[in-house]
This record gives structure tokens, C-alpha cells and sequence, in this order.
């Protein structure tokens, strides 16, 4: 069983979305229906499947476009709207989670271990991993 992690290369859609979110910093974050969605400072959503693969679109589209009941759109929206007036400020959020550090991206690298991604999202002096794993379908987000 292979235990460490081997870097992997991107596509070039990957690449594409990376470069839109470099400069950008994590506002907080939800999980749904396996992909992760990343609220951005400059108002739009990152979004990364279990696989690696990503989206990027503004958050009132990515919002429109879940697949979830009115309620938990609406929900989402307010905690979006609370953490782009607010920032890491923000209190009362109901369906995002804070970013857990604050991380300006510099640079993300993506990595494979059997059936795990992880993505290593570094910025000058704090940096974040997303963990995933195609065969659980769990996610999770970690300051490092």
C-alpha cells in the first residue's frame, strides 16, 4: 500500500481555475453532495470535487446551481453574503464553515496517494490541505 504522497499533474482546466484563485483568500467553505465549495474575497466559488477536478463561478450562479431545497440556498446565500461584508469576523453562520486560516493563495499543488487527492494550498505564511478520498467520500479542510 502506498503511504506517501506523489505529486500529480494538473489538467489544463485545473490550471485555469488555479490561476483565477491565486491572489485570492479562503472565506469560509461548505461541503454538498461530494464536491467542496470555497467562498472567495473577490465573490467567487471554488469548487473541487472528490476527484481533483474544480469549478470556478461566481457565488450567486455556483448557489443557484445546487441541488438542494430553497431553504438551504437561501441559508447559504446569507452566510456568503455575512462572510463577504465580515470576512473571518463574521458570527452566526448556518451552512458555511470558516476558513481556518487566513490564507492569501500563492500557489496549489495537487497530490495522490491510492485513492486520496489532496490539494496544498500555500500562501506566504499560512496554508490549508484539502483531503479527499474517492472511495469514502469524505472531505476535509485543515490549516497547516
Amino acid at each position: 500500500m502506498t503511504t506517501e504522497w506523489s505529486e500529480k499533474d494538473t489538467t489544463t482546466h485545473q490550471d485555469h481555475v488555479v490561476a483565477h484563485v491565486l491572489g485570492a483568500t479562503m472565506l469560509g467553505y461548505f461541503i454538498h453532495d461530494e464536491a467542496l465549495y470555497v467562498l472567495l474575497d473577490i465573490g467567487f466559488i471554488w469548487v473541487i470535487y472528490l476527484d481533483g477536478e474544480m469549478g470556478f463561478l461566481p457565488h450567486p450562479v455556483a448557489v443557484g446551481e445546487l441541488d438542494a431545497d430553497e431553504e438551504k440556498r437561501r441559508e447559504i446565500q446569507a452566510d456568503i453574503e455575512l462572510l463577504v461584508r465580515e470576512g473571518l469576523r463574521a458570527e452566526g453562520l448556518r451552512q458555511l464553515t470558516h476558513a481556518p486560516v487566513n490564507c492569501l493563495i500563492e500557489e496549489v499543488t495537487f497530490h495522490t496517494r491510492g485513492d486520496e487527492r489532496r490539494l496544498l494550498i500555500a500562501g506566504k505564511e499560512d496554508g490549508l490541505t484539502v483531503d479527499t478520498s474517492l472511495s469514502s467520500g469524505e472531505m476535509k479542510v485543515r490549516g497547516i
